[in-house]
């Protein structure tokens, strides 16, 4: 869609100028799911958004915002408040991908959307800082491919393991581009944030979420609404929040509230959400590092990570070029049990380090500072993801791909999924329109999910990762199939080997109870 001017988010209460009158609100383009998303073709060499923003038509912020300058170093944005008793549409508790992202969607679609986020634009958050294709094609969408013009791209996945590499280009797909962005969350969160702003959010940074309002979301006395089936969370209407600056504390309405504030979601727990155990939990660790490989053409993966015992564990390390003169470097651990739980990570990360190619040149001297990292549920593992007026999003519901541990190509889907149901909610569909989130989601990952927590036990058996990690990477056709699979770039309707394959799998998870591969595993 074609960019809007207003002045990006600075402060933590003021809102961005907006004109007097707005028009009608609309529905939200539904195109996040892959179901969906093969409805759009994009050509390989021209995004969708280089066609929808002609150059002569950009605007001078777009511009600037192109370069790469940090949206939040502009002066602070001074407009009309709302009033302390206002009722927001939407209030997103998060700003991070999935927040921002169902935030730009809704205010684009011309409904009143606030975002309460803790910390200020630009700030650092641990993550591997790759953009996959899928990822790529929802900036895209966003009118944001070309803000990415100063990020390093890349066109593809160097796979090593059991001393064999191989180096495999992006597969080519209908929908989503052949390459891929790395590009810091420092800089690629303010980006979508001021996004958002743009399309007219209101964005309250050094804002932090204290607790949820349980009472009529309305605002006003009323019939509490009707919670779609399957929903238990309760009916919310909107959050205390606390200035960080001044520590003053107060509410922010809505008559929907979204809940993306991230993996450990202070708000989804007090609302009720939980982790199912069963579910694959990744624990990742990541560091910086100056290399004189920093603009390689490819990311790199290495599946024979060890511990300190040398036994191979389940998971990866990787080293992704940032193209500014570092690397970013981490390893990351998969299980859907208690395992691996014993794994050191900070121990992990060191044997990884040293063992890495020479070439990278990895080491104490060329580190940036130490390692940060996480827990990272996964597979849609954090559940309820509904309630009569409550929708979670991204890392808050555990949207990670069990499969290869990327969560912000899901944030920015589950976000503007949640923003199509949104839509339809406040145009009068009430608790059906927020129904339709978890129907979307479903339809768009059920399958592929449920195939991806059988990999995951399945590589959490140690005999059973060697021999498919060994046998698969003497086999580079074999692996370009897999890495089509596990990057979720299948092409609907199109029989090729990786489609096949992955249908057979999700036939036989349909046969196989989750329960039983799991004792099997």
């Amino acid at each position: 869609m074609d960019p809007k001017d207003a002045t990006p988010p600075d402060a933590p209460v003021d809102e961005a100028p907006r004109p007097e009158k707005r028009p009608s609100p609309r529905a939200v383009p539904d195109a996040a799911a892959p179901t969906s998303a093969q409805k759009r073709a994009a050509s390989p060499t021209k995004s969708p958004a280089a066609k929808r923003t002609p150059a002569a038509k950009r605007t001078p912020a777009a511009k600037r915002s192109a370069t790469g300058a940090a949206p939040a170093t502009a002066a602070p944005a001074r407009g009309r408040t709302r009033p302390k008793d206002h009722v927001h549409d939407v209030v997103v508790v998060g700003g991070g991908p999935s927040g921002s992202s169902c935030a730009y969607w809704l205010a684009d679609a011309g409904w009143d959307v606030a975002v309460v986020e803790k910390k200020q634009f630009p700030r650092e958050k641990t993550c591997g800082d790759g953009l996959t294709p899928r990822a790529v094609r929802q900036l895209a969408d966003m009118g944001l491919e070309e803000a990415l013009a100063g990020s390093h791209r890349f066109t593809g996945l160097r796979s090593c393991g059991w001393g064999l590499v191989l180096e495999m280009p992006w597969p080519a797909h209908p929908v989503f581009p052949p390459y891929g962005c790395t590009i810091t969350r420092h800089d690629l969160d303010a980006l979508v944030a001021e996004r958002a702003a743009k399309a007219g959010a209101v964005v309250h940074q050094h804002t932090e979420a204290l607790e949820p309002l349980l009472a009529d979301a309305s605002g006003s006395a009323g019939t509490p609404r009707v919670a779609p089936p399957g929903a238990s969370l309760p009916e919310c209407g909107g959050v205390v929040v606390r200035d960080v600056g001044t520590g003053v504390t107060r509410e922010v309405r809505g008559r929907y509230v979204v809940v993306a504030d991230g993996s450990n979601s202070r708000i989804g727990r007090a609302l009720g959400t939980t982790r199912q155990r069963g579910y694959p939990l990744g624990m990742a660790l990541r560091g910086y590092y100056r290399s004189p490989r920093h603009d390689d053409p490819y990311i790199e993966s290495h599946l024979d990570i060890r511990d300190a015992a040398g036994d191979v564990v389940p998971g990866y390390g990787w080293i992704f070029p940032l193209g500014d003169g570092r690397v970013n470097v981490g390893v990351g651990l998969l299980s859907t049990d208690e395992r691996w739980k014993g794994v050191n990570t900070s121990r992990l990360m060191e044997a990884f380090v040293a063992g890495a190619p020479a070439s990278w040149e990895l080491s104490e001297e060329t580190s940036c500072g130490p390692p940060t990292g996480g827990k990272l549920p996964m597979s849609f593992g954090v559940v309820p993801h509904t309630g009569p007026n409550v929708l979670v999003i991204g890392d808050a519901s555990g949207a990670i791909n069990p499969f290869n541990g990327e969560g912000i190509a899901y944030g920015y889907e589950t976000g503007r999924l949640a923003a199509a149901s949104l839509s339809e909610a406040l145009a009068g569909d009430g608790s059906a329109g927020v129904g339709r989130y978890e129907e979307r989601l479903e339809a768009g990952y059920r399958d592929y999910y449920r195939v991806g927590r059988a990999f995951v036990r399945l590589i959490s058996n140690p005999a059973a990762m060697h021999w498919c990690v060994s046998v698969g990477m003497r086999s580079e056709a074999f692996m370009s199939q897999l890495m089509r699979i596990m990057a979720n770039l299948m092409r609907p309707g199109t029989p090729g080997a990786a489609e096949l394959g992955y249908d057979a799998l999700v036939r036989i998870a349909e046969l196989v109870p989750e329960q039983v591969a799991a004792l099997l595993a």
